[in-house]
């Protein structure tokens, strides 16, 4: 890191002298940063310790990477599909793939720089402090150099994990990290996982002109509501993009012009086979290497660390936030979790983590994005529930916008009418979520989201259309009514 250290850290970090800090954080990414600051703006002495490129995941290889990408394949996409206007005729395609990949790099570079690294000589009590951390009794050990703490959060993120496939292990394959970073555009590109990764990636290279077959166990998006699931498989089919989910894996290998991977699909045996295959089945918390079993920290069965709703591990003393517990793996989340940790841990426990209006997005096109309990889940929990759905054919927006792609489902309980749960598959489904959120968080009832008012021509009043659709035929209704 020594962008890092000639920019900052030698010249306005913490006294180096200081070998007793109030809190050591391990991990430089969202979650280090946000514990960090917030224990520093509380006066603390914390020792931040970073091992690789500082910032982590998200501003480094994930979200701010991915969407830039994704962003410059949807300008590509709607130019091509301007038809849907009368009279009007558009085109666009890939004409330099590098400048394109050279943008991405710059942004990345740009805000890893304005973010994390200018940051710290803001903070005269943070002392940035590279090198692998494991825990140690009253501390920790970097480099085999000791650093007493009388607090301790880890928050050392995930890394791409591959699926459990015969074969797999000599199949060259790219993560999300290496396919963003590709020097060229494959012919074919295999994906395996439909998750938000997957789902992701391959809408995005597709509309770049990639030839994309997309595979899964079960089916895109499992954890969402099934119309949304089925809706996004058909916008994704109708682009060019292969979908093929139910499969059982069998093995992957090399062949003369790729990859070939071999399934059982509805009975057959049969084989896929593409130039290269991105894997995005999941990611594996980074707790290698930190001795926290030897220290009394639990781990979970998925490899994460064990915290209850105070951030605290099965080790006094010891926190842990962000994607390294295995739970609410979101950027924003990790810092929110970080934020109560490096707090509970500085003030003694006094705050609770809480993602029961925790929104989360897929930056698909159109976008997926939820909060609060699908059917399913209120179901098993116990609730008594009712629903509603509503396509995008009903929303005023989305008939302007010659683009019906999409439908909000909300779930409600039927005992109290409040909303508990709201999905939105949309053009801009991401913005609209919010509104459920406050709902959701402000204990607000269906009809309560039904008589707000709510601005003509928007997506987000698609989620008044839908509660008013528990009680009414919104077909039947005049613009603005009710």
């Amino acid at each position: 890191m020594s962008d890092l250290k000639s920019d900052c850290c030698d010249s306005s970090s913490a006294d180096k002298s200081i070998d007793q800090y109030d809190l050591a954080v391990i991990g430089a990414g969202s979650a280090g940063f946000s514990a960090a600051i917030t224990a520093a703006e509380d006066g603390a002495q914390v020792a931040l310790i970073g091992y690789g490129t500082i910032g982590g995941t998200c501003v480094n290889v994930g979200c701010v990477p991915s969407k830039a990408m994704i962003r410059a394949a949807e300008s590509v996409h709607h130019a091509n599909a301007a038809s849907r206007f009368a009279g009007i005729k558009g085109e666009a395609h890939v004409e330099n793939w590098h400048a394109l990949t050279a943008q991405k790099d710059d942004l990345v570079t740009a805000l890893r720089q304005a973010k994390y690294s200018d940051i710290l000589p803001s903070y005269n009590n943070v002392a940035y402090i590279e090198g692998r951390a494991r825990l140690t009794d009253g501390g920790v050990i970097v480099d085999e150099k000791r650093i007493k703490a009388g607090k301790i959060v880890v928050a050392t993120g995930t890394s791409a994990v591959a699926p459990n496939i015969v074969g797999m292990e000599d199949t060259p394959y790219l993560t999300s990290t290496e396919a963003l970073e590709l020097k060229e555009l494959p012919k074919s590109l295999l994906v395996i996982g439909g998750g938000y990764i997957g789902c992701e990636l391959a809408q995005m290279f597709g509309r770049l002109g990639v030839e994309v077959t997309i595979v899964c166990r079960s089916r895109l998006l499992p954890e969402t509501e099934p119309e949304i699931s089925a809706a996004l498989t058909d916008y994704l089919q109708d682009e060019g993009i292969a979908v093929r989910d139910g499969l059982a894996y069998h093995s992957i290998g090399r062949t003369g012009d790729g990859i070939s991977l071999n399934v059982s699909e509805e009975g057959q045996d049969v084989s896929i086979l593409a130039e290269q295959v991105l894997v995005t089945t999941g990611r594996r918390p980074n707790t290698d290497g930190l001795d926290l079993e030897e220290n009394g920290v639990e781990l979970l069965p998925n490899g994460g660390i064990k915290v209850d709703d105070r951030m605290r591990t099965t080790r006094s003393g010891v926190y842990a936030a962000g994607d390294v517990t295995g739970t609410d793996q979101f950027v924003y989340m990790a810092a929110y979790g970080a934020k109560l940790a490096a707090k509970n841990a500085m003030n003694s426990d006094g705050m609770v983590y809480d993602n029961s209006a925790m929104p989360w997005v897929v930056f698909t096109d159109p976008q997926v994005a939820g909060v609060g309990l699908s059917e399913a889940v209120a179901k098993e929990q116990g609730f008594d529930v009712k629903t509603s759905v509503i396509g995008l054919e009903h929303v005023p927006r989305a008939l302007a916008a010659r683009d019906t792609r999409g439908l909000i489902k909300l779930v409600a309980d039927k005992k109290t009418n409040k909303l508990i749960g709201a999905q939105i598959i949309a053009p801009e489904g991401a913005d609209s979520i919010q509104t459920a959120v406050l709902a959701i968080k402000h204990g607000l009832t269906v009809v309560d989201l039904a008589d707000t008012i709510f601005p003509y021509l928007t997506t987000v009043e698609g989620l008044k259309l839908a509660a008013q659709t528990f009680d009414k035929d919104v077909s039947k209704l005049s613009c603005c009514a009710g």
